[in-house]
């Protein structure tokens, strides 16, 4: 109660002073049985998760993974390690003007506003009432009352109903703020490989104009060849449908470079123009990555992270249902200065008047919608555990195809090396025959076409490794830039 306004107030009245004498003995054993009553459990750790799932107690996620890796915690500011700076400027883009993003991120504000409207309830409330008007009627007609009141009231949250909410909104708090990492980490590896691919297709518009430039000596060559007896019209339109199908494929490569470059303007927030300039060359791959071990993964990969927060969302909201069964107190108090023009208030009535009181609210029969809404919220639970397990798995496949996948790469470049210096070698020995008539035309672009495919396969080779790295890093946890600290256990 304001002291200064009592102060300052005309006496009260026996009423009142009644209140107030009574006030410390209602009040402070409430309080006391406030703090000394049930406290919230802690939802569960980790490894209960994994024991709850019974899943991930099919295997150790403590020893190393299956495919090899590199020993030591996955990298951070893995995004600096491909020694380009390009692609750093287009994620800091991106993370500003991205406009899914930015979605994401109104969904962590709001849940952030969930979190201060349940702490509120935690909190007493204190309202002004006032009422009033002329004598002509133009007050309230339903009171031929004026005056004002300020009331205060609290519930004392006895058994922990409403600090499981509120610590079960923390969590989901916790799990958007997970999610919007996630997003983040996502969309700076969407950019990453959306530039090596933009590269890629660049080399693959090189490759294919030094096609048509070859294609086109052909067809001069066989004109030559005609003209002076040596060779007939069918090479000659052998050799002039062959550069029509490479300028058609040309064409078609055109079209995907400028598709890649549309699709990281649009995540870059601008107009998709194609106008953004690739880089001429692809980056080298940089060396081993460390890989850690499966459990740390777990403990560091922002959409883990947003699932057990999930799961400890769903273990509060039991919490919160099953108290929810108990009685509930409300207290509260009011001090008011009441006047009226039309009714006469009693001989001993004094201004201000106030009092306190209280409300016991104990749900005795509702037809068994409190149990059912926590068998509900149970089911909710054993569903985020198994929903958390089932990323687990995936999770873990994630990184091992990403370890198998990219030796794979590893294995087949120096196969694919080999084939072009070959296919290059009989391209020439043919082109050699050619000319002195030991060989026809078709011999020519046949090699011509195994030297085109060899350059592009061997390209494709190198783009998906980068293209697989990125992956990696994603799936292990690893962080493009400074690590962020994600956890945030309930109050």
């Amino acid at each position: 109660m304001n002291q200064s306004v009592i102060a300052t107030s005309a006496p009260f009245s026996l009423s009142l002073r009644l209140a107030l004498c009574l006030l410390p003995s209602l009040w402070l054993p409430a309080i006391a049985l406030f703090l000394s009553g049930c406290a919230t459990k802690s939802p569960p750790t980790m490894a209960e998760i994994h024991q709850q799932s019974g899943t991930l107690t099919n295997f150790a996620l403590t020893n190393a993974w299956r495919a090899g890796g590199a020993p030591g915690l996955a990298v951070d500011n893995w995004l600096a390690t491909f020694q380009d700076a390009q692609p750093n400027a287009l994620v800091a883009e991106a993370v500003t003007n991205n406009l899914d993003l930015r979605v994401t991120a109104t969904r962590v504000a709001q849940a952030a506003e969930y979190v201060e409207m349940a702490k509120a309830a935690l909190r007493p409330a204190v309202n002004l009432l006032g009422t009033g008007g002329l004598n002509m009627g133009g007050g309230d007609v339903s009171s031929a009352l004026q005056g004002a009141s300020l009331g205060a009231s609290w519930e004392p949250d006895l058994w922990g109903r409403m600090r499981y909410g509120r610590n079960a909104v923390q969590a989901t708090h916790a799990s958007a703020m997970a999610d919007y990492e996630f997003s983040r980490q996502s969309l700076a590896a969407t950019i990453a490989k959306g530039w090596f691919t933009a590269s890629e297709t660049w080399l693959q518009r090189e490759i294919s104009d030094g096609m048509i430039q070859a294609a086109r000596q052909l067809v001069t060559l066989a004109e030559k060849r005609a003209q002076v007896g040596a060779g007939t019209q069918f090479d000659v339109a052998t050799a002039r449908a062959n550069l029509a199908n490479i300028q058609d494929s040309a064409r078609q490569i055109r079209l995907a470079h400028d598709q890649s470059l549309r699709a990281l303007e649009v995540l870059l927030g601008r107009y998709p123009a194609a106008e953004l300039e690739a880089r001429h060359d692809l980056v080298a791959l940089p060396g081993p990555v460390p890989t850690g071990l499966p459990l740390q993964m777990l403990e560091r990969r922002p959409d883990m992270v947003a699932a057990e927060r999930r799961v400890a969302a769903a273990f509060n909201r039991v919490g919160e249902a099953k108290a929810a069964r108990l009685p509930r107190l409300i207290l509260n108090a009011n001090v008011a200065v009441i006047d009226s023009d039309i009714l006469e208030l009693k001989d001993d009535f004094e201004n201000p008047t106030g009092g306190v009181g209280g409300r016991l609210i104990a749900p005795i029969y509702q037809g068994g919608a409190l149990q059912t809404q926590v068998r509900i919220r149970t089911l909710e639970q054993e569903r985020a555990v198994v929903e958390y397990a089932s990323m687990a798995l995936r999770a873990l496949s994630d990184v091992e195809n990403n370890l198998a996948a990219g030796q794979n790469l590893l294995d087949r470049e120096p196969f694919l090396e080999q084939a072009l210096s070959e296919s290059q070698r009989a391209l020439d020995l043919a082109q050699t025959s050619f000319r002195v008539g030991q060989t026809d035309l078709r011999a020519v672009q046949q090699e011509q076409l195994n030297v085109y495919e060899a350059r592009l396969a061997l390209l494709r080779v190198r783009s998906e490794q980068l293209a697989q790295r990125v992956n990696l890093h994603l799936a292990l946890g690893g962080n493009f830039e400074s690590p962020v600290t994600l956890t945030q256990r309930s109050e």
